[in-house]
Parts: C-alpha cells; structure tokens; sequence
C-alpha cells in the first residue's frame, strides 16, 4: 500500500500498479528488450508486458535466475511470448555479444527498456575497469542503445509503429557529485561516495535519454527516449547498504514498508506506462514519476552537460 500521492493528470497515481497502467492495450505486434528482468521491477515489468501479448526478451546476468521467472511467467500465462538471453552490462564484451546474437535473430524490436541496475555499491570497477556502477547503470545501456538503434529504427520504418527507449532512472538524480558527472574522476577511488556515484549513474540515465532524443529528432526517426523514477521500493537493489540489511533494520523496512513503499507491481507501473501508453506518443526527452510527468533538475535538463556525456560515453566503447 502506498499512502502518498493522488491522481495526477494522467488519471493514475502512486499506487497504480502495471497491470492497471496497461489495461486494455494490445501489444501483440510488439518486441521489448527487458535488462535485469530476473527479479523485482525488471521480472514484473517483463510479466505484464508478456500479459499484453508483448515479445518479451528478457536480458539477465543469472540464466538460471531469468529461467525461474520465464517458466513463472508461462505458467501463468500460456500463450506467453518470453525468451531469456544472457547479459551482464558491466562488461562491454558480453553486451556487444548480446546485441549481436539478437540483430543475428531479425527479430524486430519496438521497446528497449534500460531497466538493470546496482545501487550504492562499495568503490568497485566494471570488467572493463570503469568506476562499477556508471559501467553497469550508465555505460551498459548506453552501449546496448547504440548497437540495437538501427534495429530499432527499422522496426519502427517497417511497421509504421513508434519505437521507445526506456531508461529506468531514480530521484537519486538530485544527490550526484557537485559537478553532476565526474569526468576527470571517474575512477578515482579518493572522494568516491557510493551514494553519490549512485546519483550520478541515474543523472546520466536522464542525460543520456534527452541527448538521444535531440539526436533522433534531427535525425526524424519515430522512436522516444524517455527516463523515469519507478519510485522507493524494497528490492535486491539493496543488498549492498549494510544499514538496510542489518536484522532490526531489515524487520523494521518490511513493517513500515508496507504502509512507505511501493509494491513490485506498483514500482513497475510507470515503466510500463511509459512503454505502452497511448497518451506517451510522440513524448520524448521527459522525465516520469508515478505514472505522470515529472519535474527534474536544473543539471538533468542541461543539454550541453548531456551532448559532453555522449561524447564521453563514445570514447569509452570505443566508437
């Protein structure tokens, strides 16, 4: 239950769950990419968008763990179109792999929903020796966007039908490092904070969605990007903070949770929202909360922050 937030000019709200958000639309002509789909907003999302008749390709880093809930997924819903691929976005080989056995597949792609993340981890680096969670929440995505856009504009050619990119962000965008994105010091263990470094990861989830839509713009092709806050829910994105995993803690966050947080089919709703929602079409560079547009910050909607951003992205895959 969640006890904050009423309606908003969308007509949900808070306490909307997925389910609720897509009544009624048919996605049986749709393909999506789901990452981090083996557990919490990523298995939920991936669920209901199978439950609306959605291909659903769900990337995870556990195979086991995506096999789990694909099987859950079947089980309950029969004529289910769900296929699990293995993806492991803090390193840029297995993302290149994944890109490439997919275009190898010709299936079309409609949706790529940047759902996969890791929060306030202690100072870490990717397989790639990049600071661990701007690779995995960041640069992942950011390369995976870049290898499957010409898949995505095709679709979108061939079908008549617009595309969108999702990048699940989180108001941890407002608390990054003073100068937004530390690009002298990415890597620099000294002044590293987890929090911070959490914050910057979901302020380049923002940037990276506005740059791409400017580009996409200019380039007149039929896909969004668009970034959101799924909102504060008690997933294993907390398995890293000592202080919400400690006993009492963790006694206290699944009481009080009840009645503060959100639920996993209420975390997912905006994701799905913004996927399939006819009222999304054509909105792109926007930032949503609880199933509605959002305000963000003055650094989030920095265009000239954002192109540097891109720019730095390019030179960290090597393109």
């Amino acid at each position: 239950m969640w006890l904050f937030g009423g309606k908003g000019a969308s007509g949900f709200s808070s306490s909307s769950t997925a389910e609720q958000v897509t009544n009624g639309i048919d996605g049986t002509d749709l393909t999506a990419i789901v990452t981090g789909a083996s557990s919490g907003i990523g298995a939920e999302t991936s669920r209901v968008l199978a439950l609306r008749g959605v291909h659903v390709i769900m990337g995870v880093r556990n195979m086991d763990a995506g096999k789990e809930v694909k099987d859950k997924i079947v089980q309950e819903i029969p004529n289910a179109k769900v296929d699990t691929m293995e993806l492991d976005l803090n390193s840029m080989a297995s993302v290149r792999k994944f890109a490439s056995d997919y275009k190898s597949s010709k299936r079309p792609l409609n949706l790529l929903i940047n759902n996969a993340g890791i929060m306030a981890t202690p100072f870490m680096l990717s397989k790639d020796n990049i600071e661990l969670q701007f690779a995995t929440n960041h640069l992942g995505h950011f390369l995976l966007t870049h290898l499957l856009l010409d898949t995505m504009k095709k679709a979108a050619l061939d079908s008549g039908k617009e595309g969108r990119i999702v990048n699940v962000s989180s108001e941890a965008h407002r608390f990054p490092y003073s100068e937004g994105i530390r690009f002298d010091k990415l890597n620099d263990p000294s002044g590293y904070s987890s929090w911070r470094a959490y914050g910057q990861s979901k302020l380049a989830n923002i940037l990276h969605a506005n740059e791409l839509t400017r580009r996409l713009k200019d380039e007149g092709a039929n896909i969004t990007a668009n970034s959101l806050h799924p909102g504060a829910i008690t997933t294993n994105l907390f398995r890293h903070n000592s202080l919400i995993n400690g006993t009492l803690l963790r006694g206290i966050t699944s009481t009080v949770g009840k009645y503060v947080l959100k639920s996993v089919p209420q975390g997912a709703a905006t994701t799905c929202y913004v996927a399939m929602h006819p009222q999304v079409k054509g909105v792109s560079g926007e930032y949503f909360s609880d199933c509605n547009l959002a305000k963000t910050t003055s650094q989030a909607k920095d265009a000239t922050l954002a192109q540097k951003l891109w720019d730095f992205s390019m030179k960290l895959i090597n393109v």
